[in-house]
This record gives structure tokens, sequence and C-alpha cells, in this order.
């Protein structure tokens, strides 16, 4: 089984922003087949070092990640509205 996990630093970190990304990356659920467990949690405390949104996704194995990378949900969905709205994010991808 493999871990992905993104944390969001948003350009607008408004609590009905942090809401929105929230909605987005959790719409992934039922709609990308290849997620076996999928959390989406918004930061509260919003010190300097926070980023505002994670996203942690489990998958099959290496290849069901590539797979998930090139979903057609995940790509015409997702991956627009967050590149759209982040100011950054940080990766990281193991096996557990």
């Amino acid at each position: 089984m493999v871990r992905h996990v993104v944390c969001f630093k948003l350009r607008d970190n408004s609590e009905e922003a942090k809401k929105k990304a929230k909605e987005i990356l959790s719409s992934m659920e039922g709609n990308v087949p290849q997620l076996r467990n999928i959390w989406v949690g918004t930061d509260f405390l919003g010190s300097d070092r926070s980023y505002d949104v994670i996203l942690m996704v489990d998958v099959d194995s290496r290849e069901a990640l590539e797979e998930y990378q090139n979903d057609p949900y995940h790509c015409s969905v997702v991956k627009p509205y967050m590149h759209a709205v982040r100011e950054g994010s940080v990766a990281v991808d193991c096996e557990i």
C-alpha cells in the first residue's frame, strides 16, 4: 500500500477558501477508482509555518499511484482547481 500526502498553502487562507479546497479534494471519493482511503483536513492554527489543507490518500501500489496521478477526474477537476488556488505545496509518497 502507498500513501500519498500533500500539504497545500493557499493564496487565500480564509476559512471559506479552505472549506472549498477541502470539498474539491474530497470529491475524489467515488470518482477516482484507485483510491482505497482518502482524508482531507484543514489547519486551524494559522502559524507562519502552517500549511492550510492536507490531503492523504492510500492506493494499492506505486503503479496505482501513477494511475491516480493520471486519472481523468483528478486531472480535469482537482488538479486545475488546486493549482489555481495554491501558493505552494509539498508532497510525500511512502509505502505503508
